[in-house]
């Protein structure tokens, strides 16, 4: 099968979309499938290569609007693949919108990957309006699978509603043979949390985790909070740190190698993903992954692995922007009243029967199949 993968950026861009397109692309391929992504050049990278056996072909854009970068080649790029099938890629348009106009032209079927709704902040947010209410009406009716990551989203989401009948659920994965548990030395008290630092990913919830530390802090003096990732509000995350009086007890590592990763996670006591929007978080890969090494995971009800989370005891779940619940579930694994240990092994075994990649490219074959 031919297939055009659209996303608005690809590997080596750092983000959950661009992270989800890499895996299920490589897997793909593994399965013997030709696959083709066409995306922005961002970072800079060769405009045509070759990825892990996935032919990437890279587009100088001009601007971003909001979190999507404007590629004014595209409509006219789209027009030379040969294709079967194209798997567009929401909540970052633009793409997904011309693979939406290609599929209608070309009458070829069109997957669409949802991993959440589009929303904005400040001017963003009338423009995320306006293209709710325009072109993802165009985008939904004419795709013919919609793609959702956790069936809840079904019901968070205001958009999806009318469209039940087209929606699928596949979850995310993890790469369990890189994400495993190592040993190494770990750090006591400490807590690891990731995400890119800027305006468009405050829903990841990272203010409400720095409130819960200073109330952590009054039980465990040496908890240590380790903040992962960078972006443009790195500097308002450090100043909130200094006014809660925390900054002994919150480190800022800046953006972690690829390489890197795997030893953050291990060396961490307890993994944090505390999100506070159920419209942008879409499942919460890092939370997998800290899984997949054998660390317990806090996150809030809205995230698309509580679920599994508490039916497994893998870790606890708290309601979202609920800061003094979050301290106390920290204090209560921090302070071994409930088993770590057991929680990583129960973990570690939900993520290798349940979210490998071999498995989410399988399910996502299928609903090619069904089209092709």
């Amino acid at each position: 099968m031919k297939i055009l993968q659209t996303p608005v950026r690809f590997y080596p861009y750092t983000g959950g979309v661009e992270y989800y397109v890499y895996n299920l692309s490589r897997e793909l391929v593994n399965m013997n499938h030709e696959v083709n992504v066409i995306c922005a050049n961002e970072p800079p990278s060769q405009e045509e290569e070759m990825v892990d056996g996935i032919n990437v072909k890279r587009l100088p854009y001009l601007f971003k609007i909001a979190n999507t970068n404007l590629t004014p080649s595209l409509p006219f790029k789209m027009r030379n693949f040969d294709y079967d099938i194209i798997n567009a890629h929401l909540p970052t348009p633009w793409s997904a919108d011309w693979s939406a106009f290609y599929s209608k032209l070309n009458g070829k079927p069109l997957v669409l990957s949802y991993y959440n709704d589009i929303v904005g902040n400040g001017a963003a947010h009338y423009i995320a309006q306006i293209y709710n209410k325009t072109f993802l009406k165009f985008l939904l009716n004419q795709a013919d699978r919609i793609i959702i990551i956790q069936e809840n989203y079904l019901h968070f989401s205001p958009y999806l509603k009318n469209y039940a009948d087209k929606i699928r659920v596949v979850p995310v994965g993890v790469d369990v043979n890189r994400f495993k548990p190592l040993k190494v030395d770990q750090k006591e008290n400490s807590i690891f949390f990731l995400s890119i630092l800027d305006e468009f990913h405050q829903y990841k919830g990272l203010e409400y985790l720095l409130k819960a530390i200073k109330l952590v802090k009054e039980e465990i003096k040496d908890v240590k909070l380790i903040v992962g990732g960078k972006g443009n509000l790195l500097d308002y995350y450090k100043s909130m740190a200094e006014s809660l009086d925390i900054e002994d007890n919150a480190e800022f590592h800046g953006f972690i190698s690829e390489e890197k990763i795997v030893e953050y996670y291990n060396h961490c006591s307890l993994f944090v993903l505390p999100s506070i929007s159920s419209s942008q978080e879409g499942f919460g890969i890092v939370a997998l992954e800290a899984l997949a090494c054998e660390k317990p995971v806090i996150t809030t009800d809205i995230v698309g692995i509580a679920h599994d989370l508490k039916e497994t005891k893998s870790g606890l779940v708290v309601p979202k922007k609920d800061v003094e619940a979050l301290a106390e579930a920290i204090v209560k694994i921090l302070n071994g009243n409930v088993s770590t240990d057991k929680m990583g092994k129960n973990g570690r075994k939900l993520v290798t029967d349940k979210y490998t990649w071999k498995r989410v490219a399988e399910m996502t074959e299928e609903i090619y199949k069904e089209l092709v």
